[in-house]
């Protein structure tokens, strides 16, 4: 599927999208919208975008009906704004809508300060896109249902996508959004599925139970919407560290952080950062307010530590910095609490081993043995690092475009995304997102995203169009 702006004719697609720069999106979930958002703002001249994603459909989410979801967006409204230069937007989207005003208060001057469902984001992104699109009567995007397996230079500075479709002409930009692979929720051939009909019927015998893995937001996503859809059986959590998400603030946590310089070693770090947190509260302020502020330093806080300590701090740490950095809202905490303290939800630590007919085997922290845990459901809420043994990424680092972070959580990336071999940016070539997490803390976070989107759209306008400037 091609569209020419929305109001040209289509007569010239074709010759235009081969006679202008070509651009690729590998990726349509957020990193890939909002890279095609920042591109269509940013590079003033015309060029041919196109959009590869297996997934055929693009769609705005759910309807702003379903505001009442469970579903989590950890992040304020005040921090969620697509458009660079105007961090009100999303609050100004809400605001402009009805449904929305008549169906959530909000103090004066609006939506700030509240946390919004993913599918009432998604229509704002969508909706942001496709104003994008229809401002921009020179450029042509495509939407290419297919599996991307190799990419190569060709043609001197340009790169071939490679995939199970049609042949594509060469590109003269390629950028990754493919985040970092989500795990298959859905059961594996043979696994006991656990239907509305079967869960009655067992609840004459014996109480249903089912397992969730992870310890992220997902988990605590599942486990409220099996809630609040009737659910009442036993819930257990498993994760290798049992660190679940803690709480946002219930009022605005601006950034505070000590001024003095840190430590160089992880250990006085971690006192630093403690120590730090314990003072706020002194003060009368948040340890989340700590948490803030210690984004802001985190990119040049990781890249001064050595090889080895990163390896320990993602060994030991970084499920702990995860839970403190990827806040539930309050009232969603308070509901987690709640299982917890009645026993309607366990949480277990220990490492994982496989799934059986009747459950999973689990080997408990801080024990040699394994346990047999009986269920009759495994839903795997985890969030995976990037493959890189996929056909894509092997293409990637056997022709020299790219190589593994030093952590081997994804790619190597700079700031902007490009990405970068052996210190040198690759030219013409961006990972966006979560790919490059091993490089970049918080990098799966929506701000950070919109900023390193813009960032390399305008890498990508300043090597195509040096006369341009970003609007």
């Amino acid at each position: 599927m091609t569209v020419q702006g929305l109001f040209s004719a289509r007569a010239n697609a074709s010759a235009q999208a081969y006679a202008i720069p070509r651009i690729a999106v590998i990726g349509r979930g957020f990193s890939g919208m909002m890279m095609a958002i920042a591109l269509m703002k940013t590079v003033r001249t015309p060029f041919h975008l196109q959009l590869f994603d297996p997934n055929s459909s693009v769609s705005g989410g759910q309807a702003l009906a379903s505001g009442h979801s469970s579903e989590i967006l950890n992040s304020r409204v005040r921090d969620l704004s697509v458009s660079a230069g105007d961090p009100d937007d999303f609050n100004d989207w809400l605001c402009s809508n009805a449904t929305f005003r008549s169906a959530v208060p909000a103090a004066i001057p609006g939506f700030l300060q509240i946390f919004v469902p993913k599918s009432i984001f998604s229509d704002y992104v969508y909706q942001r896109f496709s104003e994008a699109l229809s401002s921009r009567r020179d450029i042509t995007v495509q939407v290419s249902g297919e599996t991307v397996t190799g990419l190569c230079r060709s043609h001197g500075d340009r790169f071939m996508v490679e995939s199970a479709g049609a042949a594509n002409p060469p590109f003269d930009t390629v950028i990754l959004a493919t985040g970092y692979g989500i795990a298959d929720h859905e059961p594996q051939s043979g696994e006991p599925v656990a239907t509305p009909t079967t869960v009655r019927a067992r609840r004459l015998v014996s109480r249903p139970h089912t397992v969730l893995l992870g310890s992220g937001l997902r988990v605590v996503d599942r486990l409220l919407q099996m809630r609040d859809n009737g659910y009442d059986g036993q819930i257990t959590i498993v994760s290798r560290h049992g660190f679940l998400p803690q709480s946002h603030t219930r009022s605005n946590a601006d950034p505070v952080f000590p001024a003095e310089a840190m430590p160089g070693s992880l250990s006085d770090i971690v006192r630093f950062i403690r120590r730090a947190c314990e003072n706020a509260e002194a003060n009368g302020q948040s340890w989340q307010s700590v948490m803030n502020g210690l984004r802001k330093h985190a990119r040049s806080l990781w890249r001064s530590l050595p090889a080895g300590q990163k390896q320990q701090f993602n060994r030991h740490l970084r499920a702990l910095y995860d839970s403190h950095r990827n806040r539930l809202p309050e009232a969603l905490y308070v509901r987690l609490k709640q299982e917890l303290a009645e026993g309607n939800t366990l949480s277990r630590r220990g490492q994982f081993l496989r799934r059986t007919p009747t459950g999973l085997m689990l080997k408990p922290a801080g024990q040699q043995g394994v346990e047999q845990i009986y269920a009759d459901e495994v839903i795997d809420c985890r969030c995976q690092e990037p493959d890189l043994d996929t056909p894509l990424m092997w293409s990637l680092i056997e022709a020299g475009l790219a190589t593994p972070d030093e952590l081997g959580l994804g790619l190597a990336v700079e700031a902007t995304g490009a990405l970068s071999v052996d210190g040198q940016a690759t030219e013409g070539l961006f990972a966006i997102g979560p790919l490059g997490l091993g490089s970049l803390p918080d990098i799966d976070l929506v701000p950070e995203i919109v900023t390193q989107a813009y960032a390399a759209a305008d890498g990508v306008a300043a090597r195509f169009y040096p006369q341009c400037k970003a609007v």
